[in-house]
């Protein structure tokens, strides 16, 4: 037990600094990833119940580009809970909110397994991409579900499987490769596609104590102009591939997106760079 323990906080420690240092690249990148979001964002908000005047906590918020929408839809009168494991995003999640001129919002760095919040506290709650990388995701939805009240809302967005995930798996595989690391079981815990197992968030919703809970599925295709721009943003803002191909010199890092170009190349047509991605988005209820 003391061994696993150990091997999970060692876990969390890499996720905080890889997410701290691609902060700013997933910050930069905010537009194209808004865009890409777009339509799953809304409907995870609606099917979390949103609304004017309520209290809601946006967990492993990330830079906040959904955080935004959070406050623009429950107003003045309401207040988002940005939080996340890492607070270097969340620097850029409250300088965003300031800018765009919400004053309801307010980060709170926390372990998602572990959110340090009162008990029944939220009207709802969102995790936008971010249940996936806990190492126990039960764990984290527990939390959840004990900080909202009773009846609340909650909708949680991860990666569906690999099978539907074809630039995810390109990417994660080729970077092990590279690595010299042997293959993962794609449904680890903590890894992109993790709960994309048909079923699986359900049933975890359900054992974290949600009812009425259901799965949506949405096809939300990655739209860049070349294979070379996907590829940088994922340079840019990655945080696991980066933490794969980290020990490897500039020279063998290079070898390894080089290999990735090559196999994503197949994704490219004239009117531009299209790269399949499909998520899941479970909804429930406390």
């Amino acid at each position: 037990m003391n061994h696993t323990m150990t091997e999970a906080a060692q876990f969390k420690d890499r996720t905080r600094v890889q997410w701290d240092e691609a902060a700013a690249g997933w910050d930069r990148h905010g537009p194209q990833i808004r865009a890409w979001l777009r339509g799953p964002t809304d409907a995870m908000l609606a099917m979390a119940g949103v609304g004017p005047g309520q209290n809601v906590l946006d967990v492993a918020a990330g830079a906040g580009d959904q955080t935004l929408d959070i406050a623009a839809r429950v107003g003045a009168e309401g207040a988002v809970v940005a939080s996340d494991i890492s607070e270097g995003i969340l620097m850029h999640a409250l300088g965003n909110a300031v800018r765009a001129g919400h004053a309801n919002v307010r980060t709170h760095p926390a372990d998602a397994e572990d959110l340090g919040l009162p008990d029944a506290t939220f009207d709802a709650a969102v995790c936008r991409l971010g249940l996936m990388f806990l190492p126990d995701p039960l764990a984290g939805l527990r939390e959840i579900h004990r900080v909202l009240k009773p009846g609340a809302r909650f909708c949680a967005m991860v990666f569906a499987g690999p099978d539907m995930n074809p630039c995810l798996r390109i990417l994660m595989s080729t970077a092990l490769r590279h690595a010299g690391l042997p293959p993962r079981d794609p449904f680890q815990p903590g890894g992109l596609v993790s709960l994309g197992k048909p079923g699986l968030m359900d049933d975890l919703m359900a054992r974290a104590g949600f009812r009425n809970v259901a799965t949506t599925r949405m096809e939300a295709p990655f739209l860049w102009p070349t294979t070379a721009d996907y590829l940088t943003f994922n340079r840019e803002s990655a945080g696991p591939i980066l933490q794969i191909l980290a020990p490897l010199d500039a020279a063998a890092r290079a070898a390894a997106w080089d290999d990735m170009q090559a196999q994503l190349d197949a994704y490219q047509s004239a009117e531009g760079w299209v790269g399949p991605n499909t998520l899941l988005l479970t909804a429930g209820q406390k």
